[in-house]
């Protein structure tokens, strides 16, 4: 055997030189900026509420804004990387990330603040699908599942650990230092990507074709469907004449934008690589799996915060097991993608998180730390488990020249996912909160044994303290009957979300399987 047949067998000639590797993992830092962002101002919009004298309308735009603008960004890094080549299109993104998070922290009003938060978004979305190409580019497909394993903790630790990391650090300091603490990390990963991430050559004669309609078309349409998911379950969707109207905009922004993709010979995105299978629906199960990553990770905190009272910092406590397990099984996983069959993780992985997430669909008001644990560590290694071998069964059958492109819409098939799951679990938590408040509050029959004890006891432990024990006990006992109303709602969107996953298996059996 000849030695250059010899070599790649060795694993030494196919890895890419270490300044690529260095550039990579610069890349991976830069990503986790970015999706950390996404959540880290959740736990923290009241004090930023309060120190720029917001709103509630307002302060609900400072993430609004944010992941309208990522959402526009993201499919957009593939014909960046083209033009500008993935160095400058990255350090670019960077840059423009840690200039607009050093302006969040010195602005003075909400109006700047929603400002900023949009180019914030809008420069740091490309990292992400760029940081998904690089991997795909430049590492073997030997090593994938190891390279994805990092990809994916950090795509799901960076939206579990954002509200706790954004509340510790509001507790600590202020709020300003959410967006200060990028500004060091920003400049060394743009430094480090300009360095070490050259792995291309920019092809700036694309500028020139560069097609201004779709992506003004593009924009309304994403920007508005975002728009509309955010914003409809608050607005009661289209009782709003906003969210009319914003509907209507998507709807016709969106047709014209698929009309002009499909008929441009250079069209802004590239939507036929929907035409390969495993991407068609690798990026289902990306927009699946979107639903559970950011759906789970705003329910949770919601019954905790709601039912329990905990704070932030107990919130995190409790969430840190999904995180943790995620973390200790993505090397395993990523191993194992390397030597199983995919779609068998993949298979396994749905199951899962459906059965994590209907473990925690028998919750009541004492629900704490210990009824979360299991079911989370189930939820965890079933979500890696699906990560991991959706990326590689998306991306892995297509040539180098197409990852770039598909990243995007891979990425924004999952953004869509999350933004979809929240409306609905919005949507489904309001009315399932009514259904059963209705279903419970004629329990309160003040012809009851049972009734009558309860208000008794209350009017006792109130009598001397209110001006009207009986109405202030009555007001209790309601109180009562709301939260356990609350409780079944989300018993019932834990129920809903893992029949989801449960429902969503049979789909592996289309995939064609991916070699190594």
């Amino acid at each position: 055997m000849s030695q250059a047949a010899a070599s790649p067998a060795l694993g030494v000639s196919d890895m890419p030189p270490w300044p690529q590797r260095i550039g990579f993992i610069a890349a991976v830092f830069g990503m986790f900026m970015a999706i950390l962002d996404i959540q880290i101002v959740a736990s923290s919009l009241n004090e930023i509420q309060s120190g720029l004298s917001a709103s509630e309308d307002q302060i609900s735009w400072v993430q609004t804004s944010y992941l309208i603008a990522e959402i526009v960004m993201i499919p957009l890094s593939g014909m960046l990387m083209r033009i500008f080549s993935t160095r400058v299109a990255f350090t670019l993104s960077c840059a423009g990330f840690t200039l607009a998070s050093l302006g969040c922290a010195l602005a003075t009003s909400i109006e700047q603040l929603i400002v900023l938060r949009a180019i914030q978004g809008f420069m740091g979305g490309a990292m992400i699908p760029i940081t998904q190409a690089v991997s795909f580019s430049i590492f073997p497909r030997r090593v994938m599942g190891s390279v994805q394993a990092v990809i994916g903790m950090v795509v799901t630790m960076a939206p579990s650990v954002g509200p706790t990391v954004g509340g510790y650090i509001t507790e600590t300091l202020s709020w300003h230092w959410l967006f200060l603490a990028n500004v060091i990390p920003g400049v060394l990963v743009c430094w480090a990507a300009w360095t070490f991430l050259n792995i291309d050559k920019p092809n700036h004669a694309l500028a020139r074709r560069l097609d201004l309609v779709g992506l003004a078309l593009m924009a309304l349409f994403l920007g508005s469907l975002e728009f509309v998911l955010e914003e409809g379950p608050g607005d009661d969707w289209f009782a709003s004449h906003h969210i009319v109207a914003f509907s209507l905009l998507c709807v016709v922004a969106g047709v014209c934008f698929f009309i002009r993709t499909l008929r441009n010979p250079h069209p802004i995105v590239d939507l036929r690589a929907f035409a390969n299978r495993n991407f068609a629906i690798g990026a289902g199960m990306g927009f699946i799996i979107g639903i559970a990553l950011y759906g789970l990770v705003y329910i949770m905190p919601l019954f905790f915060g709601y039912v329990r009272g905990y704070s932030s910092l107990q919130i995190g406590q409790v969430m840190f097991v999904t995180g943790a397990t995620m973390f200790c099984c993505a090397p395993i996983v990523g191993q194992a993608s390397n030597r199983v069959d995919l779609r068998a993780l993949l298979f396994f992985g749905l199951l899962l998180v459906g059965i994590g997430t209907m473990m925690n669909a028998n919750l009541t008001v004492e629900s704490g730390f210990w009824q979360f644990c299991l079911p989370q560590i189930v939820r965890g290694m079933g979500m890696i488990m699906c990560i991991i071998p959706a990326s590689r069964i998306a991306l892995g059958t297509l040539p180098n020249s197409e990852v770039g492109n598909a990243s995007g819409l891979f990425n924004v098939m999952r953004n869509l996912g999350g933004a979809l799951g929240l409306a609905l679990l919005d949507t489904v938590r309001d009315s399932r909160e009514d259904f059963h408040w209705n279903q419970l509050i004629p329990a309160i029959d003040s012809g009851r044994d049972v009734v009558v004890a309860e208000i008794a006891q209350y009017e006792a432990m109130l009598s001397g303290s209110v001006p009207d024990a009986y109405h202030a006990a009555v007001g209790l006992l309601t109180q009562r009957i709301s939260q356990q109303a609350q409780v079944l709602a989300f018993n019932d969107i834990f129920t809903w979300l893992g029949l989801i996953y449960v429902v969503s298996v049979p789909l592996v059996f289309l995939l064609k399987r991916i070699r190594a």
